[in-house]
């Protein structure tokens, strides 16, 4: 046995306190009957729980004017019901939110099968309980056993009443505790009869109609299995606990179902000897190309859909025989048990004695336990050779065919011998089988049997055959017609079902190659939207829910959404499950809602509106589930990609931060320490400096404060950079003027250095924010007369081309290596050699392309004087020069 196993099995023993998924626990109170006392023995069990301090409120409970079941709801907190409007009256229900608001330890609510009215968020009561579980809350509930969904069919066989509030199997399976209140028959008879049950008006009608005493035993039969079957899953779990497997617990159980009467009863009975069994389900329909009239085909998707109530799985599979393909299946899924129908009884068996599906099964199945179902006292009625598959218009053209044939024949009969005649109308047959189907092609080739006796078999005009190779003619031309009339119609058929397996793997294949291409979240989810509406039937969109619980619209049709169809797209998105039209929870609107979640939560929201206002078949929702799993995919693939972008960011944004704290606390304390001492020399030593000595320091101070003073401005211009905060105030400006302000302000800097400057004499104007070019220039500077050698040439030229103006600052001193010059305009990078030698905060030069790219212009590197240093070059945009002013 697996450890996961016997670790879930140890978890729904644990207290609610400590489960890891927080789901509240269900006790069912189960009878046979109304009447047994079921309210009666949760209120009782209720005031228990009060009375051991257990925060409860009772949330409807039907007593049905009981006095003694009154006088136990009497004490016990309750919540007041949900008044409803139903066709003018005035109808209570649960009120579901007010019961998750107040959060109680426990709630009560009675009657699970009971239907709510429309217009509730569920359609069934139990979809209520199961949100209140969900939300970590317990219930006590009651439900009567001919309520399940399994048992809908033996209910009415006993009673003769179809039920019709139903709850699915599942949810008693996941209760917590199941107690039984029994009652025998004659108890519960003298109780209808006292009125204890229903008024005496009602109480004689239901004696007449329900409680008899068979029908109450057989009942009470049911419940005793119910709870037996119970009993054999808890001994199944406590196994599991141990470690161990139970004996019973092997295989799966495969059920086949077609499109006729007796699929939904083949469910439920599946759906009983699972359960019974402990073996996990499905549900197999299997498409041999054959087309489904719309009776069948609504039977089908009853059945289906009744499967996925009762906790089973549904397959559909595609192949040439039913029998094949089904044991296939099973040994695939390694099944043990195959449950069919008794096959329908057929022309082909009847004249031909042909096997059905079931004795093909029992012939083929080593090793697999088959069981077929009868059908009980009501025979199936015989399935024709698919008469009522084909349209009219099939069978005109097999009318019409044979004409065109027996012309054809008639204009080549003096021309071909006899026996080459039938050829013309095998090919009739032929094509009307490609066409149509089996029914159309086997008309054409009884009409062409007629018209190939009566016109071309001497004596002709009649049909009566006078040679005996002339009725053997006949005969093997009837059995070739219809033999090739049933292969070209099963290859039709075939055809068709790979046209649509064709069609589904396309739109898989189509979809996953779109969302491969995408990037980001927009282009998967505006992949997927054209996906969608490739089907012309269908509105769809893609929604996400903000924190602030305001839905946006990212793709696809932007429509207002009706108030309850947006309750219904919020309850998928809270719940993780399929919500709106077509489904048990807030069905009424337009949307169905299917939630793309991961494991992490919701990743966005699939609507789906159907422009006929019909549901969705089961089997166009598992197409657009199958779709559904790649988005998925590439959702998660595109938040993961965002996230490790973000992580990214955040990493370099923390090592900018620890580069910027490192440069700045070196390049600001060496100012300031320097400051500092030249203060404290003057403050210690006073007028015994000499006054030469005195000037030297306050030299020393002014240029180390002038010094730490760009050291902020560089930081300050850079935060102003990078969050958009540098506002140009462009003028016109004489370049000559900037480059005097920029020598004048680094003129302490630039002493030890020969300065050469090249200005031409007529320069045009610049169009600029002058401080900001002046401080671009300022930092260039700097940048080079720290790297130069004493006494070395530093070259500051002015250039025009042809739409622009340069500034170039040449040093010679140790260069930037090609493959570093790329990179010195990044913010903190220092080069370990070149031209900024590890010194520094690593700013000036990107401060410098900064200041100049807001302007348009760009900063490139050159080679520096003598083959020596580097040259940095301002290259600034010119504009059309303003109209020089008139001397007056």
């Amino acid at each position: 046995m697996s450890d996961t196993a016997r670790a879930e099995a140890l978890l729904a023993e644990l207290p609610d306190s400590v489960r890891p998924n927080g789901r509240g626990r269900l006790k069912v109170f189960l009878g046979a009957a109304p009447g047994v006392g079921k309210t009666y023995a949760m209120l009782q069990a209720a005031q228990a729980q009060l009375r051991h301090g257990v925060k409860l409120r009772a949330g409807i409970v039907e007593t049905h004017g009981r006095a003694e079941t009154e006088a136990l709801l009497a004490g016990l907190p309750q919540q007041p019901p949900k008044r409803l409007e139903y066709r003018g009256l005035p109808l209570f229900e649960l009120d579901l939110d007010g019961l998750l608001a107040a959060r109680p330890q426990l709630a009560l609510v009675d009657e699970l099968a009971h239907s709510n009215v429309p217009g509730s968020r569920h359609a069934k009561r139990w979809q209520d309980v199961q949100e209140l579980l969900a939300a970590g809350i317990d219930v006590f509930t009651t439900v009567n056993v001919q309520h399940l969904e399994s048992l809908n069919d033996q209910v009415r066989d006993i009673t003769g009443v179809h039920v019709r509030e139903t709850v699915p199997d599942w949810v008693l399976q996941e209760a917590h505790e199941i107690l039984l209140i029994d009652l025998p028959p004659r108890e519960l008879l003298e109780r209808l009869r006292d009125g204890k049950v229903y008024v005496p008006e009602q109480a004689r009608a239901a004696i007449d109609a329900f409680f008899t005493q068979t029908n109450l035993t057989a009942l009470r039969e049911l419940a005793m299995q119910t709870a037996a079957a119970r009993v054999d899953a808890d001994l199944n779990r406590r196994y599991r606990q141990q470690g161990q497997d139970a004996p019973s617990l092997q295989g799966r159980l495969l059920v086949g179902v077609d499109g006729d009467d007796q699929a939904e009863r083949l469910v439920r009975h599946a759906s009983r000897v699972a359960e019974r069994r402990h073996l996990p389900w499905s549900l197999v329909h299997v498409d041999v190309g054959r087309p489904l009239g719309e009776p069948s085909r609504a039977r089908l998707q009853a059945a289906q859909q009744l499967a996925e109530r009762l906790g089973g799985e549904v397959v559909r599979l595609r192949g040439g025989e039913v029998a094949r393909t089904l044991i296939e299946h099973a040994r695939e899924r390694r099944a043990s048990v195959l449950l069919v129908g008794i096959s329908r009884p057929r022309w082909q068996r009847r004249w031909l004695g042909s096997r059905g599906v079931a004795e093909r099964l029992l012939a083929r199945g080593r090793g697999l336990e088959i069981s077929v179902l009868d059908n009980g006292d009501n025979p199936l009625p015989a399935r024709h050779f698919g008469l009522h598959q084909a349209t009219r218009r099939d069978y005109l053209l097999a009318v019409i065919a044979s004409v065109i044939a027996t012309a054809l024949a008639w204009g080549v009969s003096h021309l071909l011998a006899l026996p080459n005649i039938s050829l013309v109308f095998l090919a009739a047959v032929l094509l009307v089988a490609v066409r149509s189907s089996l029914g159309p092609a086997l008309v054409c080739a009884g009409l062409a049997f007629l018209a190939y006796n009566f016109l071309f078999i001497p004596p002709r005009l009649t049909l009566f055959i006078q040679r005996q190779e002339d009725l053997l003619t006949l005969l093997f031309f009837l059995l070739m017609a219809g033999l090739t009339g049933n292969l070209a119609a099963r290859q039709r058929r075939q055809l068709e079902s790979l046209r649509q397996t064709q069609q589904e793997t396309t739109a898989l294949l189509d979809l996953s190659r779109k969302l491969t291409a995408a990037t980001d979240r927009r282009a998967v989810l505006a992949a997927a939207i054209q996906q969608f509406e490739l089907a012309s039937d269908l509105e769809s969109c893609l929604m996400s829910r903000g924190k602030d619980g305001v839905w946006k619209v990212e793709a696809g049709v932007h429509r207002l959404l009706a108030e309850q169809e947006r309750a219904a797209a919020d309850w998928a998105w809270q719940h993780g499950q399929p919500a709106g039209l077509g489904t048990g929870t807030l069905p009424v609107g337009r949307w169905w809602w299917c939630p793309l979640a991961g494991e992490d939560g919701p990743l966005a929201l699939l609507g789906m509106s159907p422009k006929d206002g019909d549901p969705l078949p089961p089997e166009r929702r598992r197409l657009i589930g199958a779709l559904c799993q790649p988005l998925v995919q590439a959702l998660e693939r595109a938040q993961l990609a965002e996230d490790l972008e973000a992580a990214r960011l955040k990493g370099e944004t923390e090592s900018l931060r620890s580069a910027l704290l490192a440069s700045v606390s070196h390049d600001l304390r060496t100012p300031l320490t320097a400051m500092r001492g030249s203060i404290d020399s003057l403050l210690a030593l006073g007028e015994s400096i000499p006054e030469a000595d005195r000037r030297e320091l306050l030299e020393g101070t002014r240029n180390e404060a002038e010094r730490l003073d760009r050291y902020i401005q560089n930081l300050l211009d850079m935060t102003r950079l990078g969050h958009g905060g540098l506002k140009l105030s462009r003028d016109w400006v004489a370049p000559a003027d900037i480059v005097a302000s920029a020598l004048q302000r680094l003129r302490p800097v630039l002493a030890p250095l020969r300065v050469e400057t090249e200005l031409p004499a007529e320069l045009p104007l610049l169009y600029v924010h002058a401080a900001l070019i002046e401080q671009a220039l300022v930092n260039v500077l700097e940048n080079a007369a720290r790297f130069s050698p004493p006494g070395g040439r530093l070259r500051l030229a002015v250039t025009v081309g042809r739409d622009e103006l340069r500034f170039s600052v040449s040093d010679q001193g140790p260069g930037i290596p090609e493959e570093e010059r790329s990179r010195i305009f990044d913010m903190f990078y220092t080069a370990k050699r070149g031209d900024r030698g590890g010194q520094g905060t690593g700013l000036g030069l990107a401060i410098c392309q900064g200041m100049v790219g807001a302007h348009g212009g760009r900063v490139t590197v050159d080679e520096g004087l003598d083959g020596r240093g580097a040259t940095l070059m301002l290259h600034l945009p010119l504009q059309e020069q303003p109209a020089a002013e008139e001397e007056t």
